[in-house]
């Protein structure tokens, strides 16, 4: 099974009617697709309150892919405020907040994306141990963001290291810009499910870091027709190898996500089923 999904729900224009209210976003987001990437969870560990409100404007099988909060990735260095007293403390309270979305059965993932200074170092590898071992029988995948885990003489290890502590394979498609990317390696490492996130080919504002709005800058790329069926004939070999493929395009800073899953969701010849009603015009 494919499912294709954009990174967060406010942010897509293309698919909201000019009157659409932001607390009716997800709501309509889902009449489009059957999975969404949670980015609040990131920046914050969510109120309960937050994900059975999320819970309840998703049909049944709609399916959130949830980013690990930044103190478990190591985002948090450089002043960014944590409000845990200790490590197992804020693993703890994350799995909490992810529980209403668990027992709904809508909890697919939660992403561990690790940040570009993660090397790859033995204090790193033991660290990711312990965020699996945290997570207990939660599905986690896990995206690295530095080049030396796929060298030449790590890349094996690294696939092996996460088929072997359950990771799934979150597969990246990004500039080649230097430490700081990672190439695209189309690999499976659990029998359940595999990740494509799907970020651009902006090389030249993968590495920008000008001002405050890097973000428009770096994921500012809208992929071609050619690009996506390439693309899209790696997912289905990899659907062969396991039970689902979650692709998430994460192109947002020019508006082009959303047409560009379209797109992909043409080329493939895939009808989801199972998405909210749309709204029918009177004529």
């Amino acid at each position: 099974m494919i499912q294709i999904g954009l990174t967060g729900w406010g942010d897509h224009d293309s698919i909201y009617a000019d009157d659409t209210k932001v607390h009716e976003k997800l709501q309509e987001y889902s009449s489009h697709f059957p999975v969404v990437e949670l980015d609040a969870s990131f920046y914050a560990v969510q109120p309960i309150r937050n994900m059975e409100k999320w819970v309840k404007e998703t049909p049944r099988r709609f399916q959130f892919i949830v980013k690990a909060y930044q103190g478990m990735t190591g985002h948090d260095r450089g002043g960014n405020e944590n409000p845990f007293e200790s490590k197992d403390e804020m693993f703890q309270a994350f799995r909490e907040s992810i529980e209403p979305l668990r027992k709904a059965g809508k909890l697919g993932v939660v992403l561990f994306q690790f940040p570009p200074w993660y090397e790859c170092r033995q204090e790193y590898v033991q660290y990711i141990r312990y965020c699996k071992k945290q997570m207990k029988d939660i599905p986690a995948a896990l995206e690295f963001r530095h080049q030396s885990w796929y060298e030449e003489k790590y890349r094996q290890q690294t696939l092996d290291f996460m088929t072997q502590e359950g990771w799934i394979h979150t597969i990246a498609d990004e500039p080649q810009a230097g430490t700081g990317s990672v190439p695209f390696i189309p690999v499976v490492t659990t029998k359940d499910k595999a990740i494509i996130r799907l970020h651009g080919r902006n090389v030249h504002g993968w590495n920008y870091s000008g001002n405050a709005n890097w973000r428009k800058v770096r994921y500012l790329y809208e992929y071609s027709e050619q690009e996506l069926t390439s693309i899209a004939e790696e997912v289905k070999r990899l659907e062969k190898q396991c039970k689902e493929v979650i692709v998430l395009f994460n192109n947002n800073s020019g508006g082009h996500a959303a047409g560009n899953a379209k797109q992909f969701q043409r080329i493939l010849g895939i009808e989801f089923d199972g998405l909210a009603s749309q709204q029918l015009g009177l004529f």
